[in-house]
């Protein structure tokens, strides 16, 4: 079953559109999921794997990245994989035909909160169990999903950390290195105006030299 879909701008992770199952006695840990989702959004990149499946028991998140933008799914963990990444692919055509060209230019959170008229519609195909017996247009990319890669969330969050803590420390590496050159051209700079300083001196005594000693 379709839980909560979310839809976010790869390159800063902000939240685009969102819909989440009405459900009153699981509302708090769906809250939980979608705080982990969000975090997923900050610490994906160009880098990170086009799709992917990320166990946070007892569901799994599903995501796509298509043109910059990233599809996010939770599921029930024996939710059909392949119906989770199909569902995704969908959701990508249709998003991708209304807003593709202001997704890069909005800068409040939910602007296409519209869109969940077409998630719920979505979602509701896909639950349908006569519904999703019907569902046999599916792109041949998405047949083979035992392909997809499969990770841990708490795995993905620490490796964020890292990567963070890499990033830092190469940003502090790069200013020490600039202060470095900085440093190194002073000294060769003093070292120049020292070594001139030191032949203007001995002219300058050389011809004194001349001036009381020959004349």
């Amino acid at each position: 079953m379709v839980l909560i879909t979310m839809i976010a701008r790869l390159a800063d992770g902000l939240p685009l559109a969102a819909s989440m199952q009405e459900d009153e006695q699981s509302g708090r840990s769906f809250m939980d999921y979608q705080n982990q989702a969000k975090m997923l959004f900050k610490k994906l990149n160009q880098q990170s794997p086009s799709k992917c499946s990320i166990e946070s028991n007892p569901m799994v998140f599903h995501y796509m990245i298509e043109v910059g933008v990233v599809y996010l799914v939770l599921c029930e963990k024996q939710y059909a994989k392949r119906l989770a990444f199909a569902y995704l692919e969908e959701l990508h055509q249709e998003f991708y035909s209304q807003y593709s060209k202001r997704v890069s230019t909005v800068t409040r959170p939910y602007s296409f909160i519209e869109f969940d008229t077409f998630i719920q519609k979505l979602k509701k195909s896909y639950t349908d169990t006569r519904a999703r017996r019907n569902i046999s247009n599916i792109n041949t990319e998405l047949q083979d999903v035992q392909r997809i890669m499969v990770q841990n969330i708490d795995d993905v969050m620490q490796r964020g950390v890292a990567i963070s803590v890499l990033d830092d420390k190469a940003s502090n590496l790069s200013s020490l290195s600039k202060k470095y050159k900085q440093d190194a051209k002073y000294l060769n700079q003093r070292s120049r105006n020292a070594k001139i300083a030191a032949v203007v001196i001995l002219l300058a005594v050389f011809l004194i030299y001349l001036r009381y000693w020959w004349f």
